[in-house]
């Protein structure tokens, strides 16, 4: 009967910090539709040889499509760590242990130097954040792709209005 107290208490603290975490850090969790993860990729035309990072990458979603589908090694960097450790979970299920890794950390105190192609789908705040950043550590010809949310200032290079996906090439 303790036992399952324990362990009914322990799995409860893990669902509040499943829910209050991405709150309790600034960062709500969205998923973004499997439909417009293939667009972001398409768009970027990610391919064979490419690194994506993405920034915020939540259950991995993106990261499993950019491997799975595109072939590119990817990157995700996840503030809350059930979402890593769910990620973690999934890259050894899917085979894809040495494609694809996910880090745990703020993503703005992350290096995205070896990046070719970048996505996000942050608000404009945190875009407008990460445009430093972006100019900071990205080499030319890098590929940035927001979803929802355009990075001010900056002249996408293709739109996909339908979807809201913006491309910006550095």
């Amino acid at each position: 009967m303790r036992l399952t107290i324990e362990l009914y208490l322990a799995f409860l603290g893990a669902i509040v910090v499943w829910v209050l975490w991405p709150l309790l850090i600034g960062a709500g969790w969205v998923p973004t539709p499997r439909k417009v993860v293939r667009k972001m990729l398409s768009l970027a035309r990610v391919e064979p040889g490419d690194t994506l990072y993405e920034l915020g990458s939540g259950d991995g979603r993106i990261i499993f499509m950019a491997a799975k589908e595109f072939g590119a090694r990817a990157v995700g960097i996840e503030a809350d760590p059930l979402r890593v450790l769910w990620t973690l979970v999934w890259i050894r299920v899917k085979g894809l242990r040495g494609q694809v890794r996910v880090l745990w950390g703020n993503f703005f105190k992350r290096d995205l130097g070896e990046a070719s192609v970048v996505t996000v789908y942050q608000s404009l705040d945190i875009n407008r954040r990460l445009r430093e950043k972006f100019k900071r550590e990205l080499e030319p010809g890098t590929r940035v792709v927001s979803y929802a949310f355009t990075i001010e200032g900056w002249e996408p290079a293709k739109v996909d209005e339908e979807d809201e996906v913006y491309l910006y090439v550095m």
